[in-house]
């Protein structure tokens, strides 16, 4: 018979039954155990880059275009065309496209081990394929992106605050990393939505800027060829088309391999073409003098207008990427590592600003590196070894 609420049980007294309630509290332990192991298997293993999550179960073509475009458009941007005028226009574009052709196949390669996984994270199809090792591999690779991504940011965001408040760069980028840093360390991170609202904002703000630049462009300016940048051009690029870590998601929300691999297409081409007409209109307008942060350039043609347009843009641009990279690699402290609050927020900001105060302040030049080094891990070097991997052991 059960025993009623409210009264209370009686004490085992018997052998049989001694032996029968330490079977019941073995199995709770053991079912307490593995949901555990299951709860602490996820946190290891579920590394982050960006703060867009796919929220509903099932999205159209459509949405699952905008997430993967949104996850692209970002600061990176920025830096492209400063980092075209290093080789010229012509280089600049074979770059660009050959980034992202190859890109588009590492992101292939990730659709397709997730499809086979069942939607299984970046971080877990390393960990599964390559081991535990390749767990690491992967959560260095996110550490050094976004170690570099956030001292870009602090450079950008200097200079930023110098051209429009007047004050010194170095000051202002003090301002600016405390504030944000703040607002890192207390998790108040924007919603997926939001994120992709403010991506296609700034779309629309390059488009007009785009369109600003026309009247000033000059076939004269951009037509020469110098391959001493090519590592530069590369690194930025890399950075700037970088959005493998949501194409689990993705695949999850619209149910289809195929149909997954044909909007992926588009979500590389799209990009691709707009960062090629923005980086061709400003290499044409200026040149070799193209700015490290691009918009900036603005100013020198339409004055303060163009100075107010030119540093708005990458403000909301740099502001939106510092926190969700910082609050992406702030988790994945906590969650790989298990550090502590306090610690994982000091291990992700500080040591980028120690470095920006100790005279490395060139905005486009390191987020080059940050895409030569943890971007080509992450999105094609570790892709790639997987894919080789798993291949040698089916043979």
């Amino acid at each position: 018979m059960p025993v009623s609420e409210g009264v209370p049980r009686k004490k085992v007294t018997t052998s049989h039954g001694r032996y029968y309630a330490e079977r019941l509290a073995a199995e709770r332990r053991k079912r307490v155990t593995i949901i555990q192991l299951l709860r602490r298997r996820k946190a290891v293993w579920g590394l982050r880059t960006s703060t867009i999550r796919v929220e509903k179960k099932r999205i159209s073509k459509g949405e699952a275009l905008a997430i993967l475009v949104g996850t692209q458009i970002g600061a990176g941007v920025l830096g492209l065309p400063y980092a075209a005028s290093k080789v010229g226009l012509i280089p600049a574009m074979f770059v660009l496209f050959g980034v992202m052709l190859l890109m588009l196949w590492t992101g292939f390669i990730v659709l397709k081990f997730s499809a086979d996984m069942n939607g299984a994270q970046m971080s877990t199809i390393a960990q599964r394929v390559l081991g535990r090792a390749g767990g690491w591999l992967m959560y260095i690779s996110i550490f050094i992106m976004s170690f570099g991504a956030i001292l870009a940011y602090i450079a950008g965001m200097g200079s930023v605050f110098s051209s429009l408040f007047g004050i010194n760069e170095s000051l202002g980028a003090l301002i600016f990393w405390v504030l944000a840093s703040i607002i890192v360390y207390h998790g108040l991170e924007a919603s997926g939505k939001t994120e992709l609202l403010m991506s296609y904002i700034m779309l629309a703000l390059f488009i007009t800027v785009t369109v600003m630049l026309v009247p000033h462009a000059k076939k004269s300016n951009g037509l020469y060829t110098d391959l001493s940048g090519i590592l530069s051009i590369t690194g930025v690029a890399i950075f700037a088309l970088g959005c493998h870590t949501v194409i689990p998601d993705v695949y999850k929300g619209l149910g289809s391999y195929e149909e997954t691999k044909k909007v992926l297409v588009w979500a590389f081409l799209i990009p691709t073409a707009i960062y090629a007409v923005f980086m061709a209109a400003f290499l044409l307008a200026f040149g070799r003098e193209t700015p490290q942060i691009a918009t900036q350039g603005l100013q020198l043609l339409y004055g303060k207008l163009g100075n107010i347009i030119g540093n708005l843009i990458p403000l909301l641009a740099i502001t939106t990427s510092y926190i969700g990279i910082a609050l992406a690699q702030q988790s994945n402290n906590e969650e790989f590592v298990k550090l502590k609050r306090p610690i994982a927020w000091a291990l992700t900001v500080i040591p980028p600003a120690a470095i920006y105060f100790a005279g490395v302040k060139n905005f486009a030049d390191v987020l080059a590196f940050a895409g030569d080094t943890g971007d080509m891990m992450a999105f094609i070097i570790l892709p790639i070894l997987i894919w080789v991997v798993a291949k040698l052991r089916r043979r």
